[in-house]
Formats: C-alpha cells, sequence, structure tokens
C-alpha cells in the first residue's frame, strides 16, 4: 500500500501487487479496510510505507503517518510486523551493493508513535552497522 501519486511514479510496483490510497479523498477509509482484510488471510502480506512515501535513506528519522494504527487496531488473530531498510553502499566498487535488513517489531504497543520510534530505533542500528562493515 502506498500513495496514489508515489504508485503512479513507481507504476512496477502495480506488477508485485501494489495497490493506491489517497489520503485526501473519502476512499482511504476503504482502502485501509480493504488492507484489513487482506490482512485477516494469514497467508497475506502487506507491504506499507508507513510515512507516507518512499523516501531517501539518508534521513535520518521517520515520520509515519496514522494509517498503520488504523489497518491494525482492532485485527483479528495474531499480527507480525517486520521492519526492512535497504541501504546502498559503494565501498571501492563502480557497482553498488544493496545491503537490505530486517527485524521483528516485538512489542505489544501498537500506536503508531510507538512503533515510528521502534522503526527509527531500528533504522538508526542498521546505519551503525552499515558503517562497521568493511569490504577486503
Amino acid at each position: 500500500m502506498m500513495l496514489e501519486q508515489q504508485l503512479r511514479k513507481y507504476w512496477f510496483f502495480n506488477y508485485t501487487g501494489g495497490f493506491s490510497v489517497n489520503k485526501n479523498s473519502k476512499s482511504i477509509i476503504e482502502t485501509l479496510n480493504y488492507t484489513k482484510d487482506l490482512l485477516n488471510d494469514n497467508k497475506n502480506m502487506v507491504l506499507l510505507f508507513p510515512q507516507g512515501e518512499i523516501e531517501s535513506m539518508h534521513r535520518q528519522t521517520f515520520k509515519f503517518e496514522k494509517g498503520i494504527e488504523r489497518v491494525i487496531k482492532d485485527k483479528e488473530g495474531k499480527i507480525q510486523i517486520i521492519f526492512m531498510a535497504n541501504l546502498i553502499d559503494y565501498f571501492s566498487s563502480p557497482k553498488e551493493g544493496l545491503y537490505m535488513h530486517f527485524s521483528e517489531y516485538e512489542k505489544s504497543d501498537w500506536s503508531a508513535a510507538t512503533i515510528e520510534a521502534g522503526y527509527n530505533r531500528f533504522y538508526q542500528q542498521c546505519i551503525d552497522n552499515q558503517n562497521l562493515l568493511k569490504i577486503k
């Protein structure tokens, strides 16, 4: 799920199951309910850009929109949140390397502010780990 204008710009997400949300429209409630319905089937996974858009990996902190809270509020059954960060480094190579970082959110507080704080701690740890890398 991503903002409508972002999905238009990154149209290839349509081919991966991407769907849009327009936060300045009444249809936002329908989209959030659709997302909740998807998550009621434990075979489904939903990738969210909870800050509302794709942003630079050089940001230090991310500000989440409230949509994530609405999606997981009153969710039936277990929910699993996996944080993800993609960082790119060249080191001494002319080709970039993609370093993907993952971590499970293991708190019981499902508020957007708490998840946002958890993600920002995770992201800072990713940057710290990336800074320790040495390519031989």
